[in-house]
């Protein structure tokens, strides 16, 4: 069986790939071109791919494959209904990443409340060596502690969530984008409550027709002056313009952005060039990519094939050729 891994890059270079040795002949490319997919894959009996995408152009010709593996939770890429078509399985990972995403979540909302680029641009620009008293609050901060942590969307990674808030002293309450979703032990509240009553506030929903663009001005204004919104969720679910003019006018205190709504950011982004890191940090889209999760996506990805292999049907999104 020919293995070709299209985006080995996607997981990192420090990711040990040892687990998907013996599972074939096994090829493995750092990165892949779009227009370079059908010639790698035309041979191959198994892909495995994070953004690549596979369809009709790109796996048409690829008449021995027999499954896509994802490297990822999400599989937007792959046309579904072509594999299917052609008997072609798809399998992804899910849960790998939900305590380095629940991690992140929480050291965004503690960077900004602490705020922690302040002090530490004070010490490293002399200033503080300069002053003759032993502290220096600049800029205040507050406890966590009974504080109410409010959260958009409580799957595994906004109960993780919610169990870290809690250990920090939180009152801890959520809104079910569905209106459907009853966590026992939580307080189930509506929108514009979620709003009010939030001193921090983390998104982890997934992107729909309901949920795009949600947070917008009118969201936003529903805020404490004094809050911190997290989003590591998806990017188009906060209107970045809307955001910018919440920071801009004190609407709310801060947000963490670990996702935005084009991906690099690009120069027309409204957030763009905003340089102010005590009410705004924005990271690379990495929260779900600590070493552990990395190692553990691909670990999960090879007893995914290594499963097809031996006919089970394991994290199957479609069925298999029979």
């Amino acid at each position: 069986m020919k293995i070709v891994v299209l985006e080995k890059n996607s997981v990192g270079d420090d990711v040990d790939m040892r687990s998907m040795d013996g599972l074939g002949e096994l090829i493995i490319y750092p990165n892949t071109l779009q227009d370079q997919i059908a010639e790698r894959v035309q041979d191959a009996d198994v892909v495995v791919i994070n953004k690549c995408r596979m369809n009709a152009e790109t796996i048409g010709n690829a008449r021995k494959l027999k499954l896509i593996a994802v490297f990822a939770t999400g599989y937007d890429v792959v046309d579904l209904k072509y594999c299917e078509e052609r008997g072609i399985a798809v399998a992804n990972v899910r849960g790998y990443s939900t305590d380095s995403v629940a991690q992140h979540t929480i050291a965004l909302a503690l960077s900004l409340l602490e705020k922690l680029s302040y002090y530490d641009n004070y010490v490293k620009s002399g200033a503080y060596s300069e002053q003759e008293f032993f502290c220096h609050m600049g800029e205040p901060f507050r406890d966590l502690q009974d504080k109410t942590w409010g959260i958009v969307g409580m799957g595994n990674i906004g109960s993780k969530v919610a169990k870290i808030a809690e250990a920090l002293g939180c009152r801890v309450i959520y809104y079910s984008t569905t209106g459907n979703h009853d966590v026992p032990g939580y307080e189930r509240v509506t929108m514009d409550e979620l709003c009010a009553r939030s001193d921090v506030l983390s998104v982890h929903c997934p992107l729909t027709d309901t949920t795009r663009g949600m947070i917008d001005r009118a969201f936003l204004q529903k805020m404490k002056s004094s809050a911190i919104l997290v989003n590591v969720a998806r990017g188009p679910i906060v209107r970045e313009d809307a955001l910018l003019w919440a920071l801009e006018n004190q609407v709310i205190a801060g947000a963490g952005l670990d996702v935005l709504s084009r991906e690099p950011m690009d120069k027309e982004n409204p957030l763009y060039g905003y340089q102010d890191s005590r009410k705004l940090i924005i990271t690379p889209h990495m929260a779900w990519g600590s070493i552990e999760a990395r190692q553990r996506l691909v670990e999960e990805t090879a007893r995914n094939i290594q499963a097809f292999q031996n006919g089970e049907a394991r994290n199957l999104v479609t069925g298999r050729r029979s």
